[in-house]
């Protein structure tokens, strides 16, 4: 799965699915996809990401409250 990081604009390979799925993590293993190497993998934070098409990512995944709270 690749995002899109917010602060650079670049694109990140999400390494951790898991970490990234579950609401009670704030960082998940993953790597920049920019230069003609591969990167080493680093920690992301997930508040830092959004979907390649601009769209945030879901509030289950960032926010462990998320069915406590009335919309």
């Amino acid at each position: 799965m690749f995002l899109k990081h917010k602060p650079s604009s670049n694109i990140v390979e999400v390494m951790d699915l898991e970490a990234l799925f579950d609401p009670f993590k704030t960082d998940f293993k993953g790597r920049f996809h920019a230069g003609e190497e591969m990167q080493d993998p680093t920690g992301f934070r997930k508040a830092d990401m959004l979907f390649l098409s601009g769209e945030h990512l879901p509030r289950c995944w960032l926010d462990r409250h998320y069915k406590e709270r009335k919309i």
